[in-house]
Formats: C-alpha cells, sequence, structure tokens
C-alpha cells in the first residue's frame, strides 16, 4: 500500500524559493521593500504572508503560479 505524499502549497514553495535564492534576507527586503522581519518570521512559519507581498515575493524571485490545465 502506498502512501500519498502532501503536495507542497504555495507558502512551501515561496520558502523554499527564498532558502534556495542565494539572496539573504536582507537582500530580499531592499529589493522588494517588505520589511526583513516579516521574511524572516514568514521562513519561520511564525506567520503568514498578504497575497500582496507574496505576489512581490514571486516575482522578485522569477516564480509564476500557473494552472493545471494550462501545463
Amino acid at each position: 500500500m502506498s502512501k500519498n505524499k502532501p503536495k507542497p502549497t504555495m507558502t512551501d514553495v515561496l520558502r523554499a524559493a527564498i532558502e534556495g535564492s542565494g539572496f539573504t534576507q536582507y537582500r530580499i527586503a531592499k529589493d522588494t521593500g517588505i520589511p526583513a522581519t516579516s521574511i524572516m518570521r514568514f521562513l519561520r512559519v511564525e506567520t503568514s504572508l498578504l497575497c500582496d507581498k507574496a505576489d512581490v515575493l514571486a516575482d522578485h524571485l522569477g516564480l509564476t503560479l500557473v494552472r493545471k490545465d494550462q501545463l
């Protein structure tokens, strides 16, 4: 019997992209205008981000949200 592996959420993908970007939290904060403390707390899973801030981060990191039927 195989166990289904949970699919990553958008926040999982965004966290992984931030951590794998090679940018410091400070650099991302400076480039995006999002406070470094907000990025730090998001990465620690202490808080979430508002959609507009997540959009800014995704754009900065070169991420694009695509529906399955568009693949």
